[in-house]
């Protein structure tokens, strides 16, 4: 997380509810706090008032809405390994959704700073946006393998000189140490070798689902929307454990999925990240209501298709294209004579 600035909370008003999250130091209110700038009316990412008036340390003295009730955030520990929907369950799946919207939504709030030219809090807006970006970009990078290529080659050049120091050992006759060389450069060959792998992984990576499409679990059987996805398995080792990875057909060396869960289904999973085994596409088109607190700050809306259409910069941030819903003939010739 960014540099251990992130604060999670669950907050609920009324029947809905928002997860939110906070980037800001106490220090950082001091100053924000000069103005009050807030989302007007409903926007496409208007969740950044609640992260704001919310979830912010107590000495911003930022006024609080009545009737707001904030609780512990999720508790994703188990401490049984019986296989359920809730093994699925992703808290850095969730965290990551949710930096997503506090860097959205400091966005916007630089532009309403600039628009009601409050130059010196949009800087100091500016600047954490900058902080926040920088962050995200290396945790992407170290995730996606981009680190890994040069990893990689640090790992070569040292199993290089490694080699040509167990040669003047063994010149030297010296076998003792030219083994100890030998099993070291063995272990830097698989570690450069992994590190390689993954970073050819998310070059090459071919994915079964896209964006906003709406899929079923093949075991659990809820529904759900996809909300990104990783070509490799990204969690760590204990989450794997509980989610029985290893015993999947193709285990963690497969596309796996952020998914968002319909909350009528489970109110408390909301968030999962899936493999792309355990998924399977609707036949035919699922018009049938979804809701999940998320789903207006993520998507534009539904399409023709009964999916979700990703918003700008959900697409740039997997590097997904633009998904066009092919064109029914019938419908359109239906509408022509109409």
């Amino acid at each position: 997380m960014v540099h251990g600035m992130l604060m999670g909370a669950t907050t609920t008003t009324g029947n809905s509810r928002l997860y939110g999250t906070a980037l800001l130091r106490g220090s950082d209110c001091k100053s924000v706090n000069k103005t009050h700038i807030a989302s007007q009316g409903r926007r496409q990412h208007c969740w950044g008032p609640y992260v704001m008036r919310h979830f912010l340390p107590n000495n911003c003295n930022l006024p609080r809405q009545s009737g707001l009730k904030v609780e512990a955030g999720w508790l994703f520990n188990r401490s049984d390994q019986e296989m359920d929907a809730s093994s699925e369950r992703s808290e850095s799946a969730n965290e990551d959704i949710l930096v997503f919207f506090f860097q959205l939504d400091l966005a916007t709030r630089v532009q309403y700073a600039l628009n009601l030219e409050q130059y010196d809090v949009a800087q100091q807006l500016r600047n954490k946006l900058t902080e926040v970006e920088e962050e995200i970009v290396r945790q992407r990078d170290a995730k996606r393998g981009s680190t890994s290529k040069t990893e990689a080659q640090d790992k070569a050049i040292s199993i290089l000189r490694l080699r040509a120091d167990m040669q003047e050992a063994i010149e030297s006759e010296n076998y003792a140490v030219a083994a100890e060389l030998r099993d070291e450069i063995s272990k830097l060959e698989a570690e450069s070798l992994a590190a390689s792998a993954k970073a050819l992984a998310y070059e090459n990576a071919q994915y079964a689902f896209r964006l906003g499409q709406k899929v079923r679990h093949k075991i659990f059987g809820y529904r759900a929307v996809v909300c990104g996805m990783d070509p490799v398995c990204c969690e760590s080792s204990s989450w794997m454990e509980i989610a029985q990875v290893e015993k999947l057909p193709r285990g963690s060396n497969q596309p796996f999925y952020q998914v968002l869960v319909d909350v009528h289904v489970d109110p408390n999973l909301l968030v999962a990240y899936v493999p792309e085994d355990n998924l399977i596409a609707f036949d035919q088109p699922d018009m049938d209501r979804f809701d999940h607190p998320y789903i207006s700050f993520l998507f534009y809306g539904m399409d023709t298709a009964g999916d979700f259409v990703p918003i700008k910069q959900l697409r740039e941030k997997f590097n997904r294209p633009r998904h066009e819903v092919p064109v029914d003939p019938q419908n359109e010739e239906d509408g022509r004579e109409g």
